[in-house]
């Protein structure tokens, strides 16, 4: 009954991850919500982006090189400045429905799944070309305007610990490296994990055996 439900979660056919229209919805909006907060014109609430834009994007990424999931995971969190890495519980039923409306291909390149633009995906996308450059330069000034506000954050930050100066200031910078190597990782792993979603059952059960060995060796405090 878990495996059913955790792989049927991971390959988008949970019915919160029903799709509807022609793009549809898979499984929740890209930049669902953003509430107000500094940064003056632009920080509105309201959505970014919809799951209808989000398919643009990807098609525009995967014309321009195909991709894995991961990969466009990491080219839109690059084209945000870093700011902003979709889960791999939006890209990969995203990347499911544009196989299912062939305009993208998925071909197997060892244990992951490359895509590519179809023909119809291409034509589709020069259709909707101009709204499509438009989302990905929004995409760009909003990441700027995030970053640029995180980063006068960090340097205000930094210059009160330097102000205070004691030992603990590199402890403080090595936590951090420590998160964000934290955050990369748990990203990595929800994108194998989707990778994996239509795997035989024989695979299925390896990936679990594996998780249940880490979860275990974790919690006993284990370092290889």
């Amino acid at each position: 009954m878990f495996k059913h439900h955790f792989f049927s979660l991971l390959r988008g056919e949970h019915p919160h991850c029903a799709h509807k229209g022609f793009f549809g919805r898979h499984g929740g909006e890209f930049f669902d919500r953003f509430g107000g907060g500094p940064g003056g014109p632009g920080f509105r609430p309201g959505r970014l982006f919809t799951s209808e834009d989000l398919q643009f994007i990807i098609l525009a990424l995967i014309s321009a090189k195909p991709a894995h999931g991961y990969e466009i995971i990491k080219e839109i969190e690059r084209r945000s400045s870093g700011v902003y890495a979709p889960s791999p519980g939006v890209i990969y039923p995203a990347l499911t429905y544009l196989e299912e409306a062939s305009l993208a291909v998925s071909e197997a390149e060892g244990a992951k799944k490359l895509y590519r633009i179809t023909e119809a995906g291409a034509e589709h996308l020069a259709k909707n070309r101009q709204q499509t450059d438009e989302m990905l330069e929004r995409l760009a000034q909003w990441g700027e305007r995030i970053a640029h506000f995180r980063d006068q954050m960090a340097q205000e930050e930094e210059a009160d610990e330097r102000w205070g100066g004691s030992p603990r200031d590199q402890q403080r910078k090595e936590w951090r490296a420590m998160r964000e190597e934290f955050h990369d990782m748990k990203r990595e792993l929800k994108a194998a994990l989707f990778e994996k979603r239509s795997a035989p059952m024989e695979e299925k059960q390896r990936v679990l055996e594996i998780l249940r060995r880490a979860i275990a060796e974790i919690r006993q405090g284990k370092v290889e």
